[in-house]
């Protein structure tokens, strides 16, 4: 299936959680299975279901998402998209669904009305228990490849943090924090504290957005 072609979902998605399917999909199965409640990625034929968020998680998620999304459309700079967003990777058979997507103007991805397609200019991963391999290796090596320019890892759970860029070589080079900060180089002013991303309960948010200038 050409990725020049979007993909149209069923009109009437289910609105259960399905178990997993027991086989390999096609991509056109994939998404004509997949519900809005169900959390699943599609990768080069199987199915990968997600466990559930934890309470932190999805509280952490939804405040990582609000203060990209409110940096990026105050400021003009395109789309902000999560956590349950399907993303269609180029180069590979990988239907990826970040925990936040940054999608510039312009940019190399478009916006279908039921998925993206190709790279976001940035993506961001929160680490769960099932998903430290995941999104430690196997979505860094998904979006070196796809050409996703810039890669965050946020894991709350073994208090590490580590951003990513993509080089002119297509590598993934480390963005090394400068004082307690990582500043992201494809969003323009932007940069999250690592405390801010570690603390037990994440900074209120509009003290936040206020010191990155855009309150």
């Amino acid at each position: 299936m050409s990725l020049l072609q979007p993909i149209i979902r069923r009109s009437e998605p289910r609105g259960d959680i399905q178990p997993h399917p027991g086989r390999r999909f096609t991509e056109r199965e994939f998404l004509e299975w997949i519900g809005p409640k169900t959390r699943a990625e599609w990768i080069d034929g199987e199915v990968e279901m997600m466990a559930a968020d934890s309470l932190d998680h999805s509280d952490f998620g939804w405040w990582l998402l609000s203060v990209v999304k409110l940096f990026v459309s105050r400021r003009a700079l395109g789309t902000t998209h999560g956590p349950n967003v399907l993303v269609r990777l180029p180069r590979q058979r990988r239907t990826r669904m970040p925990d936040v997507a940054f999608i510039a103007k312009g940019g190399a991805a478009t916006r279908h009305p039921n998925h993206i397609e190709g790279p976001p200019e940035l993506s961001m991963e929160i680490v769960s228990p099932d998903s430290v391999v995941r999104d430690w290796n196997d979505k860094y090596r998904d979006y070196e490849r796809a050409g996703v320019r810039e890669y965050w890892v946020i894991d709350r759970i073994e208090h590490r943090v580590a951003a990513f860029a993509l080089g002119r070589d297509g590598k993934y080079r480390r963005i090394e924090d400068d004082k307690g900060k990582l500043a992201s180089t494809v969003l323009k002013g932007f940069y999250l504290r690592i405390e801010w991303l570690l603390a037990p309960q994440p900074p209120d948010l509009s003290k936040v957005l206020r010191e990155l200038g855009v309150s």
